[in-house]
């Protein structure tokens, strides 16, 4: 290659780079990128994981119930813990503790992988690992998205969001499609599970290597009790129209929106093409809806992440819609071909909704209440889960599998018109006085 060559070769990169970094703010932090490497290949582990143990629980009790059950055990640590977590994690170093709890959740991966491989697995030890992991992503999850501004900076931050939730996203769509390869060619969900837990130590060395340089170190202050704490961020919330109705809207989702799609595994075995029992072909089917979602949930991350400046309000309503009316059809399809294709829209509804709801949040609320709001949030989302999973479950159980999923969305139709006509008005009220 001349020299010639070269120079116009490191010109290109450099053009690249700049469009890239224009575009995507947060590209241009050194340690967000070796985060969010390490963070894409965690997820597509992870993903691996979501799409094998449910299709293993399924396989082994064959009842709609147990992956309620499995979703219960998997949020209910939401509910007793990300209240808690709100507080502490203003007071630890975000990193250290995401490192942690990384390395918690590898461990969990791993005690399946022992118990799959022995042929001892049952759906008690899916359940208390489903528990232990719950318990880890209810403080990690606060911790690190508090840690994305120390990463990025807070003008990136909305690109910061927006491109965790891609490489999340498009860990949806690759994680079940190796998954399924997986377990077609082993024959045992093992390698699913060993894979998973590898797959968290990279998300460890990019955070070692990683450094917070857009940290704001608090100001020493007289400590007022993790109770007035967390109080304070309560009577914030209370007063912001605006994440009061964000916060609703997630606990909305929560309740009724996201347990439907823990029902994926039934809706594959039972509803669609049930004539066709090969494992082999219901284990594909699985993991073809659940790439649909992950297909429609990186198309919407990848949106979110170029169009970063756009109203969120108006973002969020176009989620809500394109999520709730599939849910509605695809609680009356029988169709599989049908059913992929509502589940690309209700992928690209979730997370316009979710990427929308947290940058309102992030956005508007100031750095020293920032972990206890969001802890709110992430309960409202997660913590009410537990409830939504039994409620689901349990309908789908004693009628059937679709009228679980038609109840549900129609739930979230219902919900989302009375908070929008309840906080319109008010957020209007706000965003004309120029409140915080």
């Amino acid at each position: 290659m001349t020299a010639l060559n070269v120079l116009y070769l490191h010109h290109r990169m450099s053009s690249i780079k700049i469009w890239l970094t224009t575009r995507f703010p947060a590209l241009d932090s050194r340690d967000y990128v070796l985060f969010l490497i390490g963070q894409f290949i965690s997820v597509i582990g992870t993903w691996m994981q979501a799409t094998a143990l449910p299709y293993l629980a399924y396989r082994i009790s064959g009842r709609p119930l147990d992956l309620g059950l499995i979703g219960f055990a998997n949020t209910l640590p939401t509910l007793l813990f990300a209240l808690p977590a709100g507080v502490l994690v203003e007071r630890w170093d975000k990193r250290k503790v995401v490192i942690l709890l990384q390395a918690v959740m590898s461990v969990q991966a791993f005690g399946l992988t022992y118990l799959a491989f022995t042929g001892h697995l049952e759906i008690w030890h899916i359940l208390l690992l489903a528990f232990i992991y719950g318990s880890a992503v209810s403080v990690e999850v606060t911790a690190r998205q508090a840690m994305l501004i120390e990463l990025a900076g807070k003008e990136a931050l909305p690109s910061a969001i927006a491109l965790q939730t891609t490489a999340f996203n498009l860990g949806r769509v690759i994680g079940p499609v190796v998954a399924a390869g997986l377990i077609t060619t082993t024959g045992n969900e093992g390698t699913v599970f060993l894979a998973n837990g590898v797959s968290y130590i990279f998300v460890i060395i990019g955070l070692f290597f990683a450094r917070t340089r857009f940290k704001v170190e608090k100001e020493a202050e007289s400590s007022v009790g993790m109770r007035n704490e967390f109080k304070e961020g309560l009577r914030y919330i209370g007063s912001s129209a605006l994440v009061l109705s964000a916060i609703l809207m997630s606990a909305l989702l929560g309740f009724f929106g996201i347990p439907l799609i823990q029902q994926l595994p039934a809706i594959a075995r039972d509803i669609l093409q049930p004539g066709l029992t090969s494992e082999a072909l219901i284990a594909a089917r699985t993991s073809n809806l659940y790439m649909a979602q992950g297909i429609g949930a990186v198309t919407a991350a990848l949106m979110m992440a170029y169009f970063a400046s756009t109203d969120k309000s108006a973002t969020l309503l176009w989620g809500q819609v394109l999520f709730i009316l599939p849910i509605i059809a695809l609680g009356m399809t029988v169709n599989t071909k049908l059913a992929f294709f509502l589940l690309i829209f209700i992928g690209w509804g979730t997370v316009v909704q979710l990427i929308s709801m947290n940058i309102m949040i992030q956005i508007r609320v100031p750095n020293e209440l920032r972990g206890r709001v969001f802890s709110v949030y992430f309960w409202g989302l997660q913590g009410v889960a537990p409830f939504g999973s039994i409620l689901i479950g349990w309908v789908a159980q004693t009628w059937q599998v679709q009228t679980a999923i038609l109840v549900g969305g129609l739930a979230c139709l219902a919900g989302t018109i009375l908070i929008r006509a309840i906080f319109m008005q008010k957020n209007k009220a706000e965003q004309g006085l120029g409140m915080p």
